[in-house]
This record gives C-alpha cells, sequence and structure tokens, in this order.
C-alpha cells in the first residue's frame, strides 16, 4: 500500500473518531470564545487611547490571532493522550503489523489534527467578527495557514512526548509546564512592547512571539514585511522540527 493511501486511511479513520464525539470540538472552542468575549472589551480603551502595539480602533485585530494561536497551544498541543491510548491498548502495535510507514501512522493523526484546529479557527474568526473584528480577507487566510503549520508543530510535538512518557499523569503537567509559560512570554493577551527590557528580551526565545506577531501584521493587511518573514521561516522551522522528533518515537514504539 502506498504511503499516501495508508495516510489518508489513518486520517480518515482519525476523523470519524471525532466527529463521532464532536463535543470537543466545541469545548476547545470555549475557552478563546470566553477570552474574547471577557478579556476583548477590557482592551478596546487601549486602541482608542492609541496604546503602543494596539491598531487604533480595533483592538481585536491584536487580540483575535492571539487567540488562534492559544487554541492551538490548548487544542493541538494536548492530542498526545490519544497516542497513549492507542499505545496501551494495543492499537498502534497492530497498525505497526500492516507494515506502514510510522511517518504515515504520524501524518494521518496530524493531519486530522490541522483540519480540526482550521474548524476552530474559522468559528473563532466569525465570533470575532460579531464582536467587532475587522480584517482583510487575504490575511485572515494567511493566518489560517499558519495556524495549519502550527497544528502540525504542537500535535506532532505532543505525539512524540507521549510516546517517550507512555502515561497521562505525566504528559499532562509536562505539557502545562510549557504551554503556560509559552502562553505568558508569547504577547497573547498584551503586547509586549508593555513589558520590562528583561521579560522582553527573555520572550524572544519563544518561538510563538515571531508567529503570533506575524499573524498580527497579516490582519492589517502588512504582508512584505520582516516580522511576516520571521514568523513564516519560525513557524516552518518548528513544524519540520517538530516532525523528526515525532516520527523517530514512532519508529521506536
Amino acid at each position: 500500500m502506498s504511503f499516501a493511501r495508508t495516510t489518508l486511511l489513518i486520517f480518515e479513520r482519525y476523523l470519524k473518531i471525532s466527529l463521532r464525539n464532536p463535543a470537543w470540538l466545541v469545548i476547545g472552542l470555549m475557552q478563546p470564545v470566553l477570552y474574547l468575549a471577557l478579556f476583548g472589551p477590557l482592551l478596546s480603551p487601549l486602541g482608542r487611547a492609541g496604546v503602543s502595539g494596539f491598531p487604533s480602533g480595533n483592538s481585536y485585530q491584536f487580540f483575535v490571532p492571539g487567540l488562534l494561536v492559544q487554541l492551538g497551544m490548548f487544542g493541538s498541543a494536548f492530542v498526545g493522550f490519544g497516542i497513549i491510548i492507542d499505545l496501551r491498548s494495543g492499537v498502534l502495535e497492530r497498525l505497526k503489523v500492516t507494515a506502514a510507514s510510522p511517518l504515515s501512522l504520524l501524518l494521518g493523526r496530524v493531519l486530522r489534527d490541522v483540519l480540526v484546529l482550521l474548524v476552530q479557527a474559522v468559528l473563532l474568526v466569525l465570533v470575532g467578527l460579531a464582536f467587532g473584528l475587522r480584517a482583510p480577507v487575504a490575511g485572515v487566510l494567511i493566518s489560517f495557514a499558519i495556524v495549519g503549520v502550527l497544528a502540525v508543530s504542537l500535535s506532532s510535538l505532543s505525539y512524540g512526548v507521549g510516546l517517550k512518557l507512555k502515561n497521562e499523569d505525566a504528559l499532562g503537567p509536562a505539557l502545562n509546564l510549557v504551554a503556560v509559560p509559552a502562553m505568558l512570554l508569547s504577547g497573547i493577551l498584551l503586547p509586549l512592547s508593555l513589558a520590562p527590557g528583561w521579560l522582553n528580551w527573555v520572550s524572544r526565545v519563544m518561538p510563538f512571539r515571531y508567529i503570533i506577531d506575524s499573524m498580527r501584521e497579516a490582519f492589517r493587511g502588512n504582508y512584505a514585511t520582516t516580522l511576516m518573514l520571521e514568523g513564516a521561516a519560525v513557524s516552518v522551522g518548528l513544524a519540520v522540527v517538530c516532525l523528526v522528533f515525532a516520527s523517530r518515537a514512532f519508529q521506536r514504539a
């Protein structure tokens, strides 16, 4: 069986599992929507006041891109629990007996996670429009592409770490240990231009900062900028590193 055919079969299998329980699509969307509804209005006066980092008159151009990344960080980053269940129940072992490529076993799952995150991202942007978000269509589509690449990175990393730890009790704290500081140091809620110098410097080691900055540029209609180039390079580089790490973990599992 060809690599592409195997990947498609794995994708279809796990997509059907997700469709049997669509509540997870809504549950994963609840946190960013609550931030949008309860925290977003607090930022509007900052935009009108001309605070550095906020687009004048529409703070949602700043806030929604950050929420899209947050959606990926607390959605795609926690899919590793599923691979631990498959490993413990013998599903992964039975799939490997079929001589399927470990990379196809990984990519099939990752493509499902990308699709789920993109559906959630579209719904979040539609809710943002109801709150007053205004952004060019091209910029939104570019951001969706970046979100898709981010899903590849985070879901691959989660699967790889899940196969290394093989325990849900260890995986949850490990992911939170990385996700929470990454969220706080990436400027999701507030612009890092407001941070003291040392905190701004520390945040530069976080790849999500560059990804969020590039998405905010896209939402403002600025495409040919250094921030866009940096964000694209970081997102693709992160995806490659995470895919290599996860594929090796699948080979050794």
